[in-house]
């Protein structure tokens, strides 16, 4: 009797870790998937921008460069939260 109660205490521990290990990488796939996608539809609209800048006057190119890679580093924001959630 007391065996199965523990053997029943222990598969519930390790169904809680399994559960807890699950629910971190849902976070840290959601921090990573939700800047990327984000970043992506701000690069659509600031790279179309970009290119029209740069055709009419050429002296913009820097400028419009760092515009460009502005929201880029949101993803890298997102990769570094997933990190600090997995470990």
């Amino acid at each position: 009797m007391a065996a199965e109660v523990v053997a029943a205490a222990i598969t519930d521990i390790e169904l809680m870790k399994a559960s807890q290990i699950g629910m971190k990488a849902i976070g840290a796939g959601l921090a990573v998937g939700l800047t990327g996608l984000a970043s992506g539809i701000a690069e659509m609209a600031i790279g179309s921008a970009a290119v029209g800048a740069t055709a009419e006057n050429k002296d913009v190119f820097g400028l419009v460069l760092l515009l460009t890679v502005i929201p880029e580093t949101i993803v890298i924001f997102g990769l570094v939260v997933g990190l600090l959630l997995l470990f």
